[in-house]
C-alpha cells in the first residue's frame, strides 16, 4: 500500500513567469568579460602577476555565469518521462561545476604566486591601480544585480561568490598597486596573489560541501532522522516507523520516503492517518515531499530480508 504526496515550492523559481535573473546573468557575462580583457592587457602592460590573475579569475567568473545561465534555463522545465522530479538539479550541477573551476584557479595562482616569490620583477603600479579599479566597478555592479537573487538559490549565489571574490581581489590589487607606487614594495603583488587564491580555496571547499551533500541524496544537516523517527511513531495508531530515508530534491524542497506499519483493524483509517504524518512532517521538518508505505507487519519480518 503506498501512499504518494506531492507539493512543490512556492518560491516561484520554476513558475512559467518572467524570470529576471536571467537578464541580469547575461549583463553580468558582459560586464566580467570587458573586464577580464581590460585586466589581460593591464597585466601584460604592468607585468602584474596579481593583475593577471584577477583577469583569470574574472574569466572564470564569465565561465561561471555562463554555466549559471545555462542550469538556470535548464532548471525552469517541466518534468517528463525521463526526469519524473523535472530538471531543478542542473542548478546543483552548474554550482558544482562552477566550485570545481574556483578550485582549479586558486590552486593555479597559489602556485604563480610561490613561483613569483623566487623569481620577483619590477611591476608597473601605476597601470595596476588603474586597471583594478576599473574591475572593482564592474564587480561591484554585478554584485549589486547577483545579491538578491543569490540568498535563495546555490546556483546564483556559486557565481555571486565569484564576483564577490573578485571584488575583493580588485581592492587587495589597488592597495598594491600604491604600495608598488609609492615604496616599490613588488613583493605585495605575489603576497596578494597567495593570499586571493586560499581565499578562494576555502570558500569554494565549503560551498562544495553544501553542493555534493544534495547530489549524493545525503540526510540534510537539519533534519534528525532519530527524531523523526520518534515524532512520527508518536502519532496513535502507527505501530513503527523503518525504512526511513531523507534527502533534498534541491535547496529548496526536502523529500522522505519510509515504511509505516500500522494494525490491520486500521486500515479504514489509513488515509487518515498518512494525512496526519504528511501534516506533521511539514510542520515541524518542512518536508513537503512524502512517500509512504503502509504495513500490517515489517517488511524485514514477512520477508526475512532488507526492506526495499
Amino acid at each position: 500500500m503506498d501512499s504518494h504526496t506531492h507539493s512543490h515550492s512556492a518560491d516561484g523559481n520554476h513558475s512559467h513567469g518572467k524570470d529576471t535573473t536571467k537578464g541580469r546573468l547575461w549583463i553580468s557575462i558582459f560586464l566580467n568579460l570587458a573586464i577580464t580583457v581590460a585586466e589581460l592587457i593591464g597585466g601584460l602592460l604592468s607585468n602584474s602577476l596579481a593583475l593577471l590573475s584577477d583577469a583569470l579569475h574574472n574569466f572564470g567568473d564569465t565561465a561561471s555565469l555562463g554555466i549559471s545561465l545555462i542550469a538556470r534555463k535548464i532548471s525552469n522545465r517541466d518534468a517528463d518521462v525521463d526526469k519524473t522530479f523535472g530538471y531543478r538539479r542542473a542548478e546543483i550541477i552548474g554550482a558544482f561545476i562552477n566550485l570545481i573551476i574556483l578550485v582549479i584557479v586558486s590552486l593555479y595562482l597559489i602556485n604563480e604566486g610561490i613561483q613569483r616569490f623566487f623569481n620577483p620583477s619590477p611591476i608597473d603600479g601605476v597601470i595596476m591601480f588603474s586597471v583594478a579599479l576599473v574591475g572593482l566597478l564592474g564587480n561591484f555592479i554585478t554584485a549589486l544585480l547577483l545579491y538578491g537573487k543569490s540568498r535563495n538559490n546555490i546556483n546564483i549565489r556559486s557565481a555571486y561568490l565569484h564576483i564577490l571574490t573578485d571584488g575583493l581581489s580588485s581592492i587587495g590589487v589597488i592597495i598594491g598597486g600604491i604600495l608598488i607606487i609609492r615604496y616599490q614594495l613588488y613583493i605585495v603583488d605575489t603576497i596578494l596573489t597567495v593570499a586571493l587564491g586560499l581565499y578562494i580555496l576555502w570558500h569554494s571547499y565549503q560551498m562544495l560541501r553544501s553542493t555534493v551533500d544534495i547530489l549524493m541524496e545525503s540526510t540534510p544537516e537539519e533534519v534528525n532522522l532519530h527524531r523523526v523517527t520518534e515524532v512520527m511513531q508518536s502519532l496513535p495508531r502507527v505501530q513503527e516507523i523503518h525504512h526511513l530515508h531523507v534527502w533534498r530534491l534541491d535547496e529548496r524542497e526536502i523529500c522522505l520516503e519510509s515504511h509505516v506499519v500500522i494494525e490491520e483493524s486500521d486500515l479504514q483509517a489509513m488515509e487518515e492517518i498518512k494525512t496526519e504524518l504528511k501534516k506533521m512532517l511539514r510542520e515541524k521538518f518542512n518536508i513537503t515531499h512524502t512517500t509512504l508505505e503502509f504495513e500490517f507487519e515489517p517488511c524485514e519480518d514477512r520477508l526475512n530480508e532488507p526492506c526495499l
